[in-house]
């Protein structure tokens, strides 16, 4: 579903690379915790996925789709098959919650018929409903957020990418938010996740891929936990040891038309 293989990466002016020979394969419905500190190549990854960066060396093949062969004006369609979150949720301030998910389906050329059907739809499943004819500056900000995830599981993509989307929400709507993603993941979607937040990445326990220095150090398969290096300090020790079940124990192409 998403696969990287030695990709490199290195900013003009920048010494060392963002990027440094990262590999990591990705699995259909897997939900995936991508951490480490800042500057550590989590932006950049997430940037190459979505094409907004190309590699200096290395191949993406994400969904089947060798970005080799994705030309810059195919890269707009190439994106709308995938969905992303935001930290900022990054609404249309003047558009209703409704019509801000309605939009997204608008630009992905779904007819008028096929956006009444989708819309209520998406709003039941992130509890919204209610709020379908508020504006953004009416809602709270875990709300903004779950219309920004509405908007992206409209076109029900394959592949959801959320960017740090509990960076500004207190710890009960970023429970709600992380269990809103879980949800979504559960109905098929494979989820990546770049956090900050090491109490819902071992709440979850789901994969955890850690990088330091634009190189991927760790990768817990199964009941991750959140750790920024190789060698847990004690207090990750101690949370591995207490958590539930934890064990201390080429690809097709495919050209865009």
């Amino acid at each position: 579903m998403i696969l990287l293989d030695s990709v490199t990466k290195t900013y003009p002016g920048d010494h060392k690379p963002a990027l440094d020979s990262v590999s990591l394969h990705i699995e259909p419905n897997e939900f995936v915790f991508l951490v480490g500190k800042s500057g550590a190549g989590k932006s950049t990854l997430m940037k190459m996925i979505t094409k907004e960066e190309t590699p200096d060396s290395g191949k993406i093949i994400i969904g089947g789709i060798d970005l080799d062969y994705v030309k810059k004006r195919h890269i707009p369609g190439y994106r709308r098959r995938l969905g992303v979150v935001f930290q900022d949720f990054k609404l249309l301030p003047r558009r209703t919650v409704y019509e801000n998910v309605a939009f997204a389906l608008e630009i992905a050329g779904m007819s008028g018929k096929e956006i009444r059907k989708t819309v209520p739809k998406v709003l039941e499943l992130v509890d919204l409903t209610d709020q379908s004819k508020k504006f953004p500056a009416q809602l709270s900000g875990g709300q903004r957020q779950r219309v920004g995830i509405a908007r992206s599981v409209a076109r029900q993509p394959k592949i959801l990418i959320a960017d740090e989307p509990t960076a500004n929400l207190d710890k009960l709507t970023t429970e709600e938010i992380i269990q809103l993603l879980k949800k979504i993941n559960d109905f098929g979607t494979t989820v990546l996740v770049t956090t900050h937040n090491e109490n819902i990445v071992n709440t979850l326990q789901k994969r955890v891929v850690t990088m330091k220095d634009g190189k991927i150090v760790a990768d817990q398969k199964n009941g991750g936990i959140y750790k920024l290096d190789e060698t847990p300090g004690p207090k990750l020790i101690r949370n591995m040891m207490q958590a539930p079940g934890h064990a201390l124990k080429q690809r097709p192409r495919r050209v865009i038309q």
